[in-house]
């Protein structure tokens, strides 16, 4: 009986693919919201990547976002500045053999791995500055991967 319940809880069974095209594709959504996010500036792109109530939660900066309009207004704002000409950009990358993505059935998968942190100023030279872990919900809504719950946490210095 709680399994019928937890299952009308959760709404249409989403087709999760199996393994390995559920990896190939979460990569695929990982690397376009990531690049968009950091060196993109594109609000309206950015917006159907996210459910409406997502959750970013950040060891240094606590939960940031609990809904896709706060997330896409900031985003748009910060994209905006990063437009002048001597303006810090960031680049992150996924550490491609840390990842690992488990499906969660009827409803998405879950990603996890490392990730490293890229700053330069203006055109100036790139430079490695960070990595961190991260934890990640996608949710398989209508056919499309929207990122539900985001956690990037163990931020340390490049050296570390």
């Amino acid at each position: 009986m709680l399994s019928l319940i937890l299952a009308a809880a959760a709404g249409p069974t989403a087709a999760v693919p199996p393994q390995p095209r559920l990896t190939e594709v979460i990569a695929a959504r990982d690397g376009a919201f990531f690049q968009l996010f950091f060196t993109g500036c594109d609000p309206a792109r950015l917006r159907p990547m996210l459910a409406d109530d997502v959750e970013f939660y950040h060891d240094k900066g606590g939960l940031v976002f609990t809904s896709a309009e706060a997330m896409v207004a900031d985003y748009a704002e910060k994209c905006a500045a990063r437009q002048k000409p001597d303006a810090w950009r960031s680049r992150r990358e996924l550490v491609r053999s840390s990842l690992r993505v488990d499906p969660i059935p009827g409803y998405g998968a879950m990603q996890f791995g490392d990730h490293l942190f890229y700053e330069r100023r203006g055109d100036g030279p790139e430079k490695l500055v960070g990595r961190a872990r991260f934890a990640s919900v996608w949710r398989l809504e209508n056919g499309s991967w929207k990122l539900a719950r985001i956690l990037s946490y163990a931020h340390a210095p490049a050296g570390r």
